[in-house]
């Protein structure tokens, strides 16, 4: 009996906990003071894995108030989608910013709008926005994770990079 007991509060525990990377900016939150020297760790050429292909973003030094970055996701040697966007400075903190496009460069979103994260905090080696954290795992490694909704159900999915 008390093995099943185990059993059931450590799949209780792994379901509740499905998401433990990502955290959701709820109504009545403020975002904190932060500054772009907070995350310049950021900044790189990095390439991983996902979704059966190879994913890469280019994340650009802090300059103008912000860093800029663009992603691609390459399967079976074609180009499936891009982002293109940033991190901004917004008064005295951070927003993730971007926009999809197809291979062919068609826009996903409407002209003028983009999707936006709001910063939630930075603790540590982790910057977490709106369901996406990034975290530095080392100089020469990060991992990004983003919580992503297909058909009604959310996955929070895990982005491995290396530098190059």
């Amino acid at each position: 009996m008390k093995q099943l007991y185990l059993l059931v509060l450590i799949l209780i525990f792994t379901t509740c906990n499905a998401q433990v990377n990502t955290l959701k900016f709820e109504d009545g939150m403020q975002s904190p003071k932060a500054n772009l020297s907070q995350i310049f760790w950021m900044e790189g050429h990095w390439k991983g894995e996902a979704f059966g292909g190879i994913t890469e973003e280019i994340w650009s030094p802090p300059l103008g108030d912000s860093m800029m970055f663009s992603f691609k996701l390459v399967i079976d040697n074609r180009v499936v989608f891009y982002e293109f966007g940033g991190i901004r400075q917004v008064e005295n903190t951070l927003v993730l910013q971007f926009k999809h496009f197809g291979n062919d460069f068609k826009g996903w979103e409407e002209k003028d709008v983009t999707v936006d994260a709001k910063l939630i905090k930075i603790e540590n080696n982790r910057a977490y926005f709106d369901q996406f954290t990034f975290e530095k795992v080392n100089d020469q490694e990060i991992n990004i994770y983003v919580v992503i909704e297909e058909k009604g159900e959310t996955e929070e999915v895990k982005f491995k990079y290396k530098k190059h």
